[in-house]
């Protein structure tokens, strides 16, 4: 019998896709370790808060796009 979690065609369509995220995730964490090293020099800068955010974002990224590929092929 077949899961409900069990999606591997979605799967295997959003993985082309995940490994291009994954390079915008090395990018965001590279953008991350900046960001914090700016923080902890200058604590004024409150922009760069937001921007800590969005490099966050970016490192999630390929977790978000395999988990949309699977939910959006039925099984």
């Amino acid at each position: 019998m077949c899961c409900e979690d069990c999606r591997p065609l979605g799967f295997l369509l959003g993985l082309p896709f995940a490994l291009l995220s994954l390079l915008l995730s090395v990018i965001g964490v590279l953008v991350w370790v900046v960001a914090t090293l700016l923080i902890c020099i200058c604590p004024c800068c409150i922009c760069v808060a937001a921007i800590i955010d969005i490099a966050l974002e970016l490192i999630k990224a390929p977790l978000h796009v395999i988990t949309w590929f699977t939910e959006q092929i039925p099984c």
